[in-house]
């Protein structure tokens, strides 16, 4: 997983009144918890955008005055009509307990039902997984190659040494599906 470090400020008061100045100061209150452990920060608005609003997921390193903290994060509040980030929860992550994360997908390859007319349909981005934090690859990489027009790919095709997929075993992942070029070709009587 790629890493990144942000520096974080500890907060002192919580409530809906610290979190509104926080707010103006573009500051995002936020919580790193684990190994039975609460830590109320803050952040700058600005650097906590660098890891949201993009498709990496990150191992976040937080440089809370001088502590560093490994963690990842778990979940992100947005404001209902704004989208702005009103608080985010941080997981502390350690080398030998496993996590569960949602992992990018990546399709490679030119599928045989594509070069035949079919068009190629991502079902899903991201697939949830649960392993060892250095185990854990910055995308899972599905080669598409064989997929045929009509064909899917599902979870229970997916096979990794070092991390388990959680998602069920039934969930499609991408498809080929039949455009109405390929099915007129296939109509056609032969002369």
């Amino acid at each position: 997983m790629e890493t990144i470090e942000l520096s974080a400020a500890l907060r002192t008061e919580t409530g809906k009144k610290a979190a509104k100045q926080s707010r103006k100061a573009e500051l995002v209150p936020a919580v790193i918890y684990g190994d039975g452990e609460n830590t109320m920060i803050s952040l700058s608005e600005k650097e906590l955008k660098k890891v949201i609003y993009t498709p990496v997921v990150y191992l976040v390193k937080l440089n809370v005055d001088g502590k560093v903290y490994e963690t990842i994060i778990k979940e992100i509040q947005f404001h209902p009509v704004t989208d702005k980030i009103l608080h985010v929860d941080f997981l502390k992550v350690s080398e030998t307990k496993p996590i569960t994360i949602a992992l990018p997908v990546n399709l490679v390859g030119q599928a045989e039902g594509v070069k035949a007319g079919g068009k190629l349909l991502q079902v899903v981005r991201k697939i949830r997984v649960i392993g060892l934090v250095n185990d854990l690859p910055d995308t899972i990489s599905i080669d598409v190659t064989h997929l045929g027009i009509g064909k899917s790919i599902m979870v229970s095709e997916l096979s990794f040494d070092k991390f388990t997929v959680i998602e069920p075993k039934s969930m499609v992942i991408a498809t080929i599906k039949t455009t109405r070029a390929a099915r007129e070709v296939q109509q056609e009587p032969a002369k």
